[in-house]
């Protein structure tokens, strides 16, 4: 039972006391009877201990889901702790589970617990055990993660006992269900007034990266997609600008040499491409992030097979594929940012002012035509018509849409674009975007979008559009199936449908 929602104590906490109620009673005579049997038989092997131990404390637990059932638990808060070091595996995940509901968004427990020592004497208790339980290490976690949303007294004392050790051992659990309040535990330390501080030990190459590191893989090789992780790696990467460093951090030693991508760089630029694309009015996006992007996505492209045409969309499970359009579609929703005043500048402009455009452009111009015009050019020549023989293919489904949607963001608003694009020679290349695809769903919408924002207020872009006349129409096998094709009147240089059995 996670409590998310942070409770700020102010100050450090105090000793307090309390009228015990009918539940607190009750709480503590299931506890006194569990302490006397274990007293009377201290030595009892865990594989014939006596069930009664765990029903007692499975009574304790289900009282403790309720606030009013852990309000007045201190005392079983307290004898909990002092039990748990000895306890054998399967009565420590009942008790870290107890503790876990018990600290879940009450004060008075929360402080108990770090007058107790509490952090410290879970995290050992977990650390002695010979072979760690991912059941019993995310019982933990969910508990510390409770504690730390109490505020930042008890969030220094969760770090203390957790950094780096106890993360670094944790961390390299291979199980979803404890990779999620991991994150948890280490947003909530990142956050708040020492946040930063802790967040810059988080992020030390030595003592901290190593840990960002083996989240990162685990999760990656786990499939873990919640939003704890996406939040935490969004703050290191983007708000710390630490980036490049656990981006290189998560190159092998053959992928250093060969200067190729790993799935743990595509799993990276994925969570932070989803936490983007989420979220796009909580977050804040540097220049250096976006430089890194882009940069990224220039070596991404010179990497990429295009000869192979992509069967799916992303991810593929081509690293080098899957990093070449997440960068992209970082870019894509970076440029759809909405700035507060025309004088602000944002990531965008910065990266307009490195090639942007002209590289993105580029890339298209490269592409084979979408799929409607390359029907109509290979009707009768099969696919050896001459403009499709050095033509790049789409190495994923979505890639030439993507590319469409970045561009279209670029050109919003900004008149410079939209000049730097009738100086490349790219209208045309813009207009035969507003076709249907068959391997970029939604490209005509986006190719449409991108030339609304082209002719915005600008004469010049319109003029040259009024001025462009139609060359040969094309026909879609979709049309001469139903036996129709497409002529342009010679006099009004209009088009017009023609039934084939009349010519």
């Amino acid at each position: 039972m996670l409590h998310r929602t942070a409770r700020r104590c102010r100050g450090a906490p105090c000793t307090t006391t309390r009228r015990a109620r009918p539940q607190e009673q009750q709480g503590q005579q299931l506890l006194s009877s569990l302490e006397k049997e274990q007293s009377g038989h201290p030595k009892t092997p865990a594989a014939t201990m006596s069930c009664s131990d765990e029903e007692t404390l499975a009574a304790l637990i289900e009282i403790s889901r309720t606030p009013e059932g852990r309000e007045g638990l201190s005392d079983v808060l307290a004898d909990t702790l002092l039990l748990l070091p000895a306890s054998p595996a399967r009565l420590l995940l009942l008790r870290l589970r107890l503790l876990r509901n018990l600290l879940a968004g009450d004060e008075f427990n929360q402080h108990a617990f770090i007058e107790r020592s509490g952090p410290s004497v879970v995290a050992a208790s977990v650390l002695s055990l010979s072979s760690l339980a991912p059941d019993v290490v995310r019982a933990a976690l969910q508990a510390l993660g409770n504690t730390a949303h109490a505020g930042e007294f008890h969030r220094d004392a969760v770090w203390e006992a957790l950094f780096p050790e106890a993360l670094r051992v944790f961390s390299g659990v291979k199980d979803t269900g404890v990779l999620d309040p991991l994150c948890m535990v280490l947003d909530t330390c990142c956050g708040g007034e020492g946040g930063r501080r802790r967040l810059n030990e988080l992020c030390d190459e030595e003592l901290g990266l190593p840990i960002l590191v083996q989240v990162v893989n685990t999760a990656s090789q786990v499939e873990h997609k919640e939003e704890w992780l996406e939040w935490l790696l969004f703050k290191v990467c983007v708000e710390e600008q630490k980036f490049e460093s656990l981006f290189d951090a998560l190159c092998s030693t053959n992928d250093v040499d060969s200067g190729e991508y790993n799935a743990k760089h595509a799993f990276l630029l994925g969570t932070l491409s989803r936490c983007l694309n989420n979220h796009p009015k909580e977050v804040t996006v540097t220049d250096s992030f976006a430089h890194h992007v882009f940069n990224v996505h220039k070596h991404a492209a010179e990497t990429v097979n295009f000869t192979h045409r992509g069967t799916s969309p992303l991810p593929t499970g081509c690293p080098a594929i899957d990093i070449l359009g997440y960068t992209l579609q970082l870019l894509r929703d970076m440029c759809a940012w909405e700035l507060p005043s025309p004088e602000t500048q944002g990531p965008v402009d910065s990266l307009l002012q490195t090639g942007l455009v002209k590289q993105l452009l580029k890339y298209l111009g490269e592409l084979e035509p979408p799929s409607t015009i390359r029907k109509s050019m290979s009707k009768g020549q099969g696919d050896n018509h001459p403009a499709l023989e050095n033509a790049k293919v789409c190495p994923y489904i979505g890639y030439r849409r993507d590319l469409v949607a970045c561009i279209a963001n670029c050109l919003h608003g900004r008149k410079k674009v939209q000049d730097e694009i009738r100086k490349l020679s790219g209208i045309l290349l813009l207009l035969q975007q507003c076709v249907i695809d068959e391997d970029n769903p939604y490209l005509r919408e986006w190719g449409l979008l991108a030339v609304k924002n082209l002719l915005e207020g600008n004469e010049e872009n319109q003029k040259e559009i009024s001025e462009l006349e139609m060359q040969e129409p094309v026909i879609t096998p979709e049309i001469a199936n139903i036996g129709l094709k497409v002529e342009i009147d010679k006099e009004t240089r209009r088009l017009k449908l023609v039934n084939t059995s009349d010519t």
